[in-house]
């Protein structure tokens, strides 16, 4: 059959190859790797880790092993992977400010929240919490099913028993193939009350259920600001997202002197990385509210931030620091989990804690069942015990005298061959008149736990009701003192601060320096010389642009659209500057027609290259995105060409054939956006300049470095659309106003 094999070649598609491939990953990465259980709330490889822990018997009571001893019984016999990755999964289970409820106890140093690394593993040593103690509740007493392991030399869990909140309370993030999972940490007793009040009340709602669990509670503190409907619909849907802000106080100190102090930062942000984002800021002047910053951390986190003058109201300060830094981050919400069945989905909040309710259920049914099976078969034991006490001699006799004891036993007393060999293992000692008294008690007390455990078989109200009561008991247990208390504090959504531009970055004039082939840059001062102005080979100036750093640009685009870039955010220094088309989303075929500094209640003529235009408001001109606006619709082949100030009451235009018109503004329409009117005609070729003037003060055009005015123009007026005449003598040979 080999031989067979050796050297054949099957044809196929490459598509449906990489497609079976490809899904073959997939689906690996989504089952296997990325999407937690909402059973037990953990993805395999740390279901492997708690469950080899518990393997070695490291209980909460037990003590320390290496962590390099569990990482490599984890890698050899369940987690064929690397022990890097093995080793981080296991230090985020142990760090009090990653994992909400931590499912390790670690001893050593395992990373703080400064973004330190945990040490080698060979320093660390390590063992299971309570809360994962809860979690293998019932692990050996078939609640969950098991299933061979990659080299099928050992058995693994599918899922844990579950006995703690742990999807809600720990939560989960992963990204899989097309899918992704952010479900933020929250306070487990409210969890446990919210999924006792859905035992009690099957058809509650979710507003019902946050009132018992309002919002995520997140092991690093902080104030969440979001609004209560968007919170609600975030729990109905699965996804949404929360606001996280820092937690902070004002420090009054002498004169009047006052200070920040920051307590508590936003969950996954580290401390190290956000002094240094400060830090850069403050460099850069982009902070000119802020004055210092200083680090006096020890056990708990305290930055303190001071203000550069008394005057700045501590609000207005922190809401420049809440809109510049990681101070207030947004945690995504998307319960994309792997549910009962296997099945990646998006679940709300009640089906979340319906399905780990269901879980519960089925694991006391199995446990129950376990239970029995184990008392029932102690209690056919204990019924040949007592056998054997009503006829000891006959046994003794027996034993004594027949060659083959056991079935003559079986025989004589119907018994069981289970009996039987228990009774043949008996000792001596145990023929004592007080075992058998204490048989007695032990066959009464077995039966009457039978007894309550059909009943609650049969019962599936006494089954929830016992739910209940170890929700309860989890309640108690891991709801109070330091670790249940709530850390979080859920906050209305703050009112606005208006905070003007100058209040993020400090005014001083630069010069924008915008060259042929699209770099800009941002060099400071006025009155720069472009000449002496240096670019990359081949390169040279087109426009130099005098602002300020507090200045918003407009940015004209060849394709019609307006982009709009902030001044003080320009790369600064000696450098070539940055590409303008990352700053503006521009293609390769799209290019700059002018870039000015916008101002509010300006208008502006904009034109295409066909000679087609119209007057649009600055504030139109405004974009938000990065993608900017369309305001010049163009047809194929069309580009726009001009975008001029319309401070006048007439405009002059001149076509690639050097012929002049002039016609008054008030003939050309305002608009916000569109195609335009036809602002000259052409029998070939298309615009090559406009400009609006007040035609009392003349036409001015520039000449090198000499400017000149035409006041009688008379020849060259006429009505908009209308071909116009040859320019006057000493028109520039450019066909350009500006020379």
């Amino acid at each position: 059959m080999v031989d067979e094999l050796i050297g054949k070649i099957d044809d196929t598609l490459l598509a449906n190859a990489l497609s079976e491939r490809y899904l073959a990953y997939a689906l690996s990465t989504i089952m296997a790797r990325s999407l937690p259980d909402v059973r037990d709330g953990l993805k395999p490889v740390h279901r492997r880790l708690v469950y080899a822990m518990h393997l070695l018997r490291l209980d909460p009571a037990a003590g320390f092993k290496k962590c390099a001893r569990i990482v490599g019984d984890v890698m050899g016999k369940f987690h064929p992977h690397g022990d890097a990755s093995i080793y981080d999964a296991m230090v985020r289970l142990a760090q009090d400010f990653a994992a909400r409820y931590p499912l390790v106890d670690g001893q050593g140093n395992f990373g703080n929240i400064d973004g330190d690394n945990a040490a080698a593993m060979r320093y660390t040593e390590a063992r299971l919490t309570e809360i994962a103690k809860a979690l293998l509740a019932g692990i050996d007493e078939d609640a969950v099913d098991f299933r061979p392991t990659y080299d099928g030399e050992e058995n693994e869990p599918l899922v844990l028993p579950g006995g703690f909140p742990n999807l809600l309370a720990n939560g989960a993030a992963g990204i899989a193939v097309g899918m992704a999972t952010s479900i933020p940490p929250h306070n487990a007793g409210e969890v446990c009350a919210a999924a006792l009040h859905l035992v009690r009340h099957p058809e509650a709602s979710v507003a019902e259920l946050l009132a018992h669990m309002p919002g995520p509670d997140f092991p690093t503190g902080g104030v969440v600001v979001e609004e209560r409907a968007s919170i609600l619909q975030a729990y109905e849907t699965g996804r949404g997202g929360f606001r996280l802000r820092a937690r902070w106080a004002v420090e009054r100190g002498k004169h009047g002197t006052w200070s920040i102090v920051v307590t508590e930062i936003p969950y996954q942000v580290q401390k190290a990385r956000l002094i240094d984002q400060i830090a850069q800021l403050l460099e850069e002047k982009k902070l000119p509210l802020l004055g210092d910053l200083r680090d006096e951390s020890a056990e708990t986190l305290r930055l303190v931030l001071e203000p550069k003058t008394r005057g700045v109201e501590p609000d207005v300060l922190m809401a420049t620091l809440f809109r510049a830094t990681a101070l207030e981050t947004r945690f995504s919400l998307n319960m994309n989990v792997l549910t009962a069945d296997h099945t990646p989905m998006v679940l709300g909040l009640r089906d979340v804690l319906r399905q780990w309710l269901d879980h519960r259920h089925e694991v006391l049914i199995r446990r129950s069942n376990h239970r029995r099976a184990a008392i029932e078969r102690r209690l056919e034991i204990l019924e040949g015990y007592l056998a054997v006490f009503l006829n000891l001699d006959e046994v003794i006799r027996i034993i004594r005298h027949e060659d083959e004891p056991k079935p003559v036993r079986m025989a004589t007393f119907s018994l069981a061959d289970v009996q039987a060999e228990a009774i043949l293992n008996m000792r001596l000692r145990a023929l004592r008149r007080l075992e058998e008294m204490e048989i007695r008690r032990e066959h009464k007390a077995l039966g009457r736990e039978l007894r309550e455990l059909q009943g609650l078989l049969k019962d599936s109200a006494k089954r929830w009701e016992r739910i209940a009561g170890e929700l309860e008991e989890t309640r108690q247990k891991f709801g109070g003192g330091a670790l249940g208390a709530r850390r979080t504090e859920l906050a209305d959504a703050p009112a606005p601060i208006e905070v003007a531009t100058e209040a993020f970055v400090e005014r001083e004039p630069i010069t924008v320096v915008l060259s042929e082939k699209g770099w800009i840059r941002a060099v400071k001062g006025h009155g720069i010389d472009g000449d002496a102005q240096k670019f990359k080979e081949g390169d040279r100036l087109r426009l130099l642009v005098p602002c300020e750093t507090t200045d918003r640009l407009c940015l004209f685009a060849t394709n019609g659209r307006a982009y709009t870039l902030k001044a003080g955010d320009l790369p600064r220094g000696r450098g070539d500057g940055q590409a303008v088309r990352v700053l503006a989303d521009l293609t390769n075929e799209d290019d700059v027609a002018t870039i000015f500094i916008w101002r509010a209640g300006l208008r502006y003529l904009v034109a295409s290259s066909a000679g087609r235009g119209f007057v649009v408001k600055s504030d139109d001109l405004l974009a938000e995105k990065r993608t900017g606006k369309t305001v010049l619709n163009l047809k194929p082949g069309e580009e726009a060409v001009r975008c001029v100030p319309a401070a006048g009451d007439h405009v002059a235009v001149i076509g690639q054939n050097k012929k002049l018109l002039v016609f008054p503004l008030d003939q050309v329409p305002e608009m916000a956006r569109g195609a335009g009117v036809m602002l000259q005609k052409y029998k070939d070729g298309g615009l090559a300049d406009a400009k609006v003037f007040a035609l009392a003060d003349g036409l001015t055009w520039r000449l090198g470095e000499k400017t000149r005015t035409e006041t009688d123009l008379r020849d060259w007026l006429g009505e908009r659309a209308q071909a116009g005449r040859l320019p006057p003598s000493g028109f520039p040979k450019s066909g350009r106003f500006g020379g």
